[in-house]
């Protein structure tokens, strides 16, 4: 009577740009919480957790694709859902 809905494992790399190579469409749609050196981040846009990098925005800053720049922040990295 009660379905458990369980969610995918989450992968050691995942990008939220559609054009990267690391980007599964099925992940983005959950509500992925990361945290850096134990402080949650909110405005992660790729992270690795083997590596223990994250990348961020840059500001206001656009490359020219009109997307922002990242910039690479490097720590102990953990993925969970919220």
């Amino acid at each position: 009577m009660s379905e458990t809905h369980s969610r995918p494992a989450l992968p050691d790399r995942l990008s939220v740009r559609p054009r990267s190579p690391h980007h599964v469409k099925e992940l983005v749609q959950y509500d992925i919480g990361i945290r850096l050196d134990g402080k949650e981040r909110f405005d992660v846009e790729e992270y690795c957790i083997s590596e223990g990098w994250v990348k961020i925005p840059a500001g206001k800053a656009l490359d020219r694709y009109g997307l922002p720049l990242l910039v690479t922040l490097k720590g102990k990295v953990e993925a969970f859902y919220r």
